[in-house]
């Protein structure tokens, strides 16, 4: 099971702020922010990369959140400076992530995952394709983010060497056939856009806390926590695959509802299911059109009823547990989901974000009852037969 260390470390980036030698907005712009972009580019990218390429889609996954990790032990080095290290030094800084991580609790995560990470910073050949469409990511992320970043920071010494810079990394990537499907395809890059939107849109917004996270934010830690629980578990690729987008996607109506809080969705009967219905409808609506139509479907498998159990039998989806998908469909061919895992990580986020402003000094009634209930509710969840409860103790609050 996931240490307490590697759990701290991972929101070590919700207050990590880029761009901070520039005027720039004061909110969207941290590195978990970040993070949760590239993820939602690497997606794009990896899905129009596949119509002419195989894509490892777990080495995709798995890179990412590699490089995240190593992001957030060198982020405070500025960009130009870090890759002059990286080229002079680079596996001297990556032994030293290694040894930092493994301190943590890296090599706690089962199924190897610590190896691949190894093998993914020392190896030029692992993932090498996968690793192109990272980095595209990267700099697709960094350009909207600078886009932005431009309008406040026009005349600053040294802006238009920025500018250029970002343009020659992008043109870099115009061999990959996705980089080009992309910056031709309006639809698409409107739909990375308003995903965008979630980094700006804060969580428990009627709340003070300390750090603010947003909700591109915490989906992009609800997908990574589903991941390594999943590892905890022996299953298949594709429930591997689903587990994390599930995670990554699951509020992904709020970019057209915005975060209606729990106690609002619960306190008129009928209320929450009607709120969920507008959201489906605004998502036919409004966002899946901006999508391939031969998309729609797995990111309505995503969010249509994101915290159950489900796979796909003869077509159609149908609802089932955890245990039963380990006995009888833990196969690709049955795409299944587990949506008691992604549940568990969202509720786990949440608790997390109320346990970190408490400890701040930042508290409210809303964050106490919030870290109360959610401990109450979840301190003792197994699932699969593994006690996952254990993450709600290491953050109880005296």
């Amino acid at each position: 099971m996931v240490r307490e260390n590697f759990l701290r470390f991972i929101y070590q980036a919700a207050s990590m702020q880029r761009w901070n030698d520039h005027i720039r907005p004061a909110k969207g712009f941290t590195e978990l922010d970040k993070q949760a972009h590239k993820l939602y580019y690497a997606y794009v990218l990896g899905r129009l990369e596949e119509e002419t390429c195989a894509v490892d889609w777990i080495k995709l996954i798995e890179g990412a959140l590699f490089e995240f990790f190593q992001r957030i032990l060198l982020t405070d080095i500025k960009p130009p400076i870090f890759h002059v290290l990286m080229e002079k030094h680079g596996e001297q800084i990556n032994r030293h992530v290694m040894k930092e991580l493994h301190e943590l609790g890296l090599g706690d995560i089962k199924q190897g995952f610590g190896e691949r990470m190894e093998m993914y910073l020392f190896d030029p050949d692992y993932s090498r394709h996968e690793k192109m469409i990272l980095r595209a990511s990267h700099y697709f992320v960094t350009n909207w983010e600078f886009n932005i970043v431009y309008q406040f920071s026009k005349g600053l010494y040294g802006i238009e060497d920025t500018k250029k810079n970002i343009q020659k990394q992008l043109e870099q990537h115009q061999d990959l056939d996705c980089a080009r499907k992309l910056v031709f395809s309006d639809d698409l890059r409107d739909f990375l856009n308003l995903i965008g939107q979630l980094r700006f849109q804060q969580r428990w917004a009627q709340t003070q806390r300390i750090p603010e996270t947003s909700v591109a934010g915490h989906m992009l830690i609800v997908a990574l926590l589903s991941y390594i629980l999943t590892l905890e578990i022996d299953s298949c690729e594709k429930r591997k695959y689903n587990n994390f987008f599930g995670g990554l996607f699951h509020d992904l109506p709020e970019v057209l509802t915005r975060d209606i809080i729990s106690p609002v969705k619960n306190s008129v009967g009928g209320l929450s299911e009607l709120i969920k219905s507008i959201e489906e409808e605004q998502m036919e609506q409004m966002l899946l059109p901006l999508l391939p139509e031969k998309w729609r479907d797995e990111i309505r498998y995503f969010t249509d009823d994101e915290f159950s159990g489900r796979i796909i039998l003869d077509g159609k989806t149908v609802k089932v547990s955890t245990e039963k998908i380990n006995d009888f469909y833990n196969r690709d061919e049955f795409s299944p989901v587990d949506g008691s895992i992604i549940e568990f990580c969202d509720k786990f986020a949440a608790y997390m974000e109320a346990y970190l402003s408490i400890k701040h000094g930042i508290t409210s009634k809303n964050l106490v009852e919030g870290h109360r209930n959610l401990y109450t509710r979840f301190a003792r969840t197994k699932i699969a037969g593994i006690d996952m409860g254990v993450m709600f103790d290491y953050f109880r609050l005296e």
